[in-house]
């Protein structure tokens, strides 16, 4: 845990007490800070209290005796409009910042990644963190993926903070410089909280503030958004701009022209390796992602081949386009946590002969924007309350069956792809990409796709680990697009 000194025997309003609040509340209380901390939630003070925490009620205190107030993520700082304490704190003139700057101000001595955008936060952070780790660098991952800011270990001058930052979170920072900026891409999401998509991409925009050479910033340009502020950054040329692309050429930048990932970033385009065989990483957004790492441990100083062979060396996160199994020539994907049409049609781009499991609690929008990727697919499983809603929208261009349940759907989509491997056709994927929340039938995406691995390793037949012949997984569709 962090030790936050900055604010030792300063009274400090903690608001909301979900994980990350928590952690806030402990670290400041180790640093002996003066907590009084509220939750609009009665089990979560039950469970602050039983922790420890003190307990303020933040609607009826004197805000005069707060310096600071640390505000949860989920929080509304600004749309659709501000939370009450948010505007109680405001009145009183207190400052109002998140956990990552308490880490911030508290480790000032480290390095620092910062990685957002709309999709791939998570895989690139983790791939990040990866490569720093495996080379041989001390490093610590978390924010908004995994461990809370302030659960971190301290690090000393030689550090790094690989930090996955929401829009929120960033919304919550006022001095954190990073040394190394992402931004991967952006679509609109999260709009009830910043107003509109220019909101929206100005919050983003933020993670480069108060950076000057030879910090970098690492920016995707294969959306409009983000060419158009890797042309902003480009022309201001305050700081070192890297363009990333997992479609085509970006001059002087770090791209992947049909998987093949090339570092054009000392004048020369040099080629790097070759993603399209990686498992873990399929997919033109997963090159992006891949080419975002590369970039940024290279900014920080890790030397390319050492890059390259941690690349191939990294796992893939858990629920995440996750391969694994291959049963009886059938590869089986756990894309669980993809619980949007536009998470689904990421993964439906990336294999050729696809036996999709789809289904849960819908979300607005439907399968839209899964229409320009349904080619590929032979067969649609479907599952919980999105069923009905699901099939009209399937009627007419992809076959279906009404599974009803997790446990159906795979015994069924696992023979139907065994009978397709079985008479020589393309190589099969039984892929769970739900495009729907999983609240209908499991806790949450990560008890559906724990579940789907279960019933995946019962199934009768010869299982493969999906790693332990080189090759490209059963199914998995190649680029071939020329890199060069």
């Amino acid at each position: 845990m962090i030790d936050v000194f900055p604010f030792a025997h300063y009274p400090v309003a903690v608001f909301g007490l979900g994980r990350s609040g928590m952690s806030a509340a402990m670290a400041l209380m180790k640093s002996k800070a003066e907590v009084a901390a509220w939750d609009d939630d009665e089990d979560a003070r039950d469970a602050a209290a039983e922790a420890g925490v003190p307990l303020v009620d933040l609607y009826k205190c004197d805000w005069k005796d707060h310096t600071t107030l640390v505000l949860s993520p989920g929080i509304a700082l600004r749309h659709p409009k501000p939370h009450p304490i948010v505007q109680l704190a405001e009145a009183a003139n207190v400052e109002i910042i998140g956990d990552v700057e308490l880490l911030a101000r508290a480790q000032r001595e480290a390095a620092y990644i910062g990685i957002t955008g709309t999709n791939g936060k998570s895989t690139t952070t983790a791939l990040i963190g990866h490569i720093l780790q495996i080379s041989g660098r001390e490093a610590e991952i978390g924010g908004n993926l995994g461990i809370p800011a302030l659960d971190l270990e301290p690090l000393s001058s030689d550090g790094t903070y690989v930090l996955e930052m929401s829009s929120y979170q960033l919304e919550l920072t006022k001095s954190i410089t990073f040394d190394v900026a992402v931004l991967l891409n952006l679509s609109p999401d999260h709009l009830d909280r910043h107003g509109d998509m220019n909101g929206y991409a100005a919050v983003k925009k933020s993670i480069f503030k108060r950076q000057t050479k030879p910090r970098t910033a690492v920016i995707g340009a294969d959306d409009e958004y983000g060419r158009a502020i890797y042309d902003e950054l480009v022309a201001a040329d305050e700081q070192v701009v890297i363009g990333i692309s997992g479609y085509e050429r970006v001059p002087g930048g770090v791209y992947a022209v049909g998987g093949v990932l090339v570092d054009d970033t000392e004048g020369t385009e040099a080629l790097v390796m070759d993603l399209s065989e990686n498992p873990c990483l399929p997919g033109r957004h997963n090159w992006q992602n891949a080419a975002a790492a590369y970039a940024s441990a290279k900014s920080a100083g890790v030397q390319s081949h050492a890059i390259m062979a941690c690349i191939n060396s990294y796992p893939g996160l858990v629920h995440r386009q996750e391969p694994i199994a291959i049963v009886d020539g059938v590869g089986f994907v756990n894309d669980s946590k993809a619980t949007n049409a536009e998470a689904a049609a990421r993964a439906l781009e990336c294999y050729d002969a696809t036996y999709w499991i789809i289904g849960g609690r819908p979300k607005d929008g439907g399968l839209q924007a899964t229409t320009n990727h349904l080619g590929n697919v032979r067969h649609a499983f479907l599952i919980g309350e999105a069923s009905m809603e699901f099939s009209k929208f399937l009627d007419g261009r992809v076959p279906m069956t009404m599974s009803g349940d997790l446990k159906t759907a795979v015994a069924q989509a696992a023979k139907m792809a065994k009978d397709e491997a079985a008479n020589g056709g393309a190589a099969p994927v039984v892929l769970l990409s739900p495009a729907a929340a999983s609240f209908d039938q499991f806790d949450d995406f990560e008890a559906r796709g724990d579940a789907f691995r279960d019933l995946v390793e019962a199934l009768p037949g010869k299982h493969m680990d999906p790693f332990e012949e080189p090759g490209v997984f059963p199914g998995t569709k190649r680029d071939e697009e020329a890199a060069v």
